[in-house]
């Protein structure tokens, strides 16, 4: 079978050297590794500040405490993600107003979002979906107006490209995910991408229980809320060994995704996506809407292709829906949305095969 996600990992020849170097150095806790780590990915991106972190959730929630959202807040966000996406507004106490979506990209469109801000709104959490670029210059123009912190939700986006710029460099704060089945994995950790110097150094208090370590503890005084959100050595040194092989991995991504936009164009009863003027999606996963979603996925499951919606709806999860607003796009969307495999491990003749599966019908 085809799996839909799947887990990237270098050779043992690559990887096992750097491990056991870091595993037997006599220092795994976050380290020197992670600040290398910290400083690559920076270069990757093309500038910013990057903090590592134990997962692409506690990267959400310490973005929404350095934009300053409390109790009472409410924040724009998209029911079309990941929960942790959400559940991680509700981890500063705010509430959730959902905005609605493009019916051609899956993205929060922006006149949506600016129907839903009022005098509680905080914060707009935006999602580039399955690695889709969201409207990053109507989202900005929306955020200006009204004064708002945009949070850039890039889990599924990591390579993603909007005006020939990566991911990561288009809004103050972009959070990354390194959990498993991402384009880039430590195991399990995430990225916070900040522009500014200060929420920098701020998060690395925040990620370290509000403990300077750049001083000793006894020199320490802690004057605001902390976790224990750090990366440590042996998730860093994993990362790093990664991130040198990364643009070939999210270019298979690429090139397969490409190749589906291409050939199935014009199947009956399936819609490609359009993407915004001058973006470039990562492919995450590949979405197309369908009609019968379900005798498709049994059809490519009969043919040894895994298919599915993959996420559930957020706003069908009752801690998570905190204004039962309508979301008639969404609705219409989410009815016929599909992820295909399109990811490094499907070949050229694997995708040629479920093109001609799914052109024969269902």
């Amino acid at each position: 079978m085809i799996p839909l996600v799947k887990t990237h990992m270098p050779s043992k020849e690559v990887l096992m050297p750097a491990l056991e170097k870091v595993l037997y150095s006599g220092y795994v806790a976050q380290g020197e590794q992670v600040d290398v780590f910290e400083r690559a990915f920076e270069t990757y991106l093309g500038g910013g500040h990057s903090l590592s972190l134990n997962s692409g959730t506690a990267a959400l929630h310490i973005a929404l405490m350095l934009v300053g959202v409390k109790p009472g807040d409410e924040v724009i966000s998209t029911a079309l993600t990941a929960e942790p996406t959400n559940v991680a507004i509700k981890m500063v106490g705010a509430k959730i107003r959902y905005a609605d979506i493009d019916e051609n990209t899956g993205a929060l469109d922006p006149l949506s979002i600016q129907s839903c801000i009022n005098e509680r709104t905080k914060a707009i959490m935006v999602v580039d979906y399955a690695g889709i670029p969201v409207d990053v210059k109507a989202i900005r123009q929306v955020a200006d107006k009204y004064g708002l912190p945009v949070i850039e939700d890039a889990a599924h986006a990591l390579g993603s490209m909007y005006m020939g710029i990566k991911a990561g460099r288009h809004f103050p704060y972009t959070v990354f995910s390194f959990q498993a089945i991402k384009h880039l994995t430590t195991v399990d950790g995430g990225m916070l991408q900040v522009d500014d110097e200060e929420d920098y150094q701020q998060g690395k208090l925040i990620r370290w229980f509000g403990i300077d370590k750049k001083r000793t503890r006894l020199d320490n005084d802690i004057v605001r809320q902390g976790f224990k959100y750090h990366m440590n050595n042996v998730n860093a040194t994993i990362g790093l060994v990664q991130l040198a092989g990364i643009d070939t991995v999210v270019d298979a991504h690429v090139s397969n995704g490409q190749y589906l936009d291409k050939h199935l164009q014009g199947v009956p009863g399936l819609d490609c996506l359009t993407y915004y003027p001058n973006s470039q999606p990562s492919y995450w996963l590949y979405t197309a809407l369908v009609d019968d979603r379900e005798g498709l996925i049994r059809k490519l499951g009969e043919q040894g292709f895994m298919a599915s919606e993959l996420h559930k709806r957020n706003d069908w999860h009752t801690y998570l829906n905190d204004f039962h607003q309508p979301l008639p796009v969404l609705e219409r969307f989410y009815k016929r949305m599909l992820h295909l495999p399109c990811g490094w491990w499907l070949s050229n003749e694997d995708r040629e095969r479920m093109v001609s599966v799914i052109k024969s019908g269902w």
